[in-house]
């Protein structure tokens, strides 16, 4: 297990995968802020990590999808442990009624995108001005299968994911020539009460050990898969030994057109 520095903020910390990468990431050495919206399980959360793993911890309350309340957040952070090395955007809402787009409530639809898109801007718009005053940072994107492919239950998180990953890919291009990089990494299925919570993973037992995600995100963090900055990465399906031997070019893991055929003027 390789060991690392720094300070990370992870979003959507109290439970599921953004749990399991407080505690992987503070086992590894680094001091770990979490960000909820749920103020006493986060602080109960955060409280179990450093009484497990020894590592400072700091438990953040905040909205991630309001302006205010993110600059405060990552302000507090910074102030508390010191500038952010690696953050990673992990909250984010899931259709509730897993319903075609026409039957879905407006308002709830809206709510998971701006969960996940706001979310990552928001948090990224606060924390990498510092990273690049330092010229040291990584911002790692939790995606999905669903950014890649559209699923019509849960047509809110298919957008929402696909954007994340524009997102990804946009900024990663504008902080080339810099040490600060920008990734997606989707975690698979792991066990978590959301997972639980679709029809599409019942009765499903393949799950992605949690451990797999923290390991792909620890590398990062590490600056071992930074030929990877902009591009997807899939925990329980890549390898990470050769992920850190590959070097990705053009096009490859990013969001494109296939053409329909020499022809095709987009081609």
């Amino acid at each position: 297990m390789p060991e690392l520095t720094g300070v990370a903020l992870v979003t959507g910390a109290s439970t599921g995968i953004g749990r399991h990468l407080v505690e992987g990431l503070a086992a590894r050495g680094m001091a770990v802020a979490g960000l909820a919206r749920g103020e006493e399980r986060l602080r109960a959360a955060m409280a179990e990590v450093a009484d497990a793993t020894g590592a400072r911890t700091l438990a953040v309350t905040a909205d991630v999808t309001d302006r205010a309340s993110v600059e405060a957040a990552v302000g507090e952070v910074r102030e508390q442990l010191g500038p952010v090395d690696l953050l990673v955007n992990n909250a984010g809402l899931i259709d509730e009624a897993e319903v075609p787009l026409w039957e879905a409530d407006p308002d709830q639809w809206w709510d998971v995108v701006t969960s996940h898109l706001r979310g990552g801007f928001l948090l990224s718009r606060a924390v990498v001005p510092w990273m690049l005053l330092r010229n040291r940072g990584r911002v790692v994107n939790v995606a999905s299968g669903m950014s890649t492919r559209a699923n019509p239950d849960y047509s809110a998180y298919s957008v929402a994911k696909t954007g994340l990953m524009r997102l990804t890919e946009s900024l990663a291009t504008a902080l080339e020539g810099s040490d600060v990089r920008a990734f997606d990494v989707a975690p698979g299925v792991v066990d978590t009460p959301m997972t639980r919570s679709m029809h599409m993973w019942q009765g499903f037992t393949d799950w992605t050990p949690p451990e797999q995600v923290v390991e792909i995100i620890a590398a990062i963090a590490a600056g071992e898969l930074d030929p990877w900055s902009g591009r997807f990465m899939r925990a329980g399906k890549d390898d990470l030994d050769t992920l850190r031997a590959v070097n990705p070019e053009g096009t490859a893991r990013q969001l494109r057109l296939r053409p329909y055929g020499d022809g095709d003027p987009l081609g």
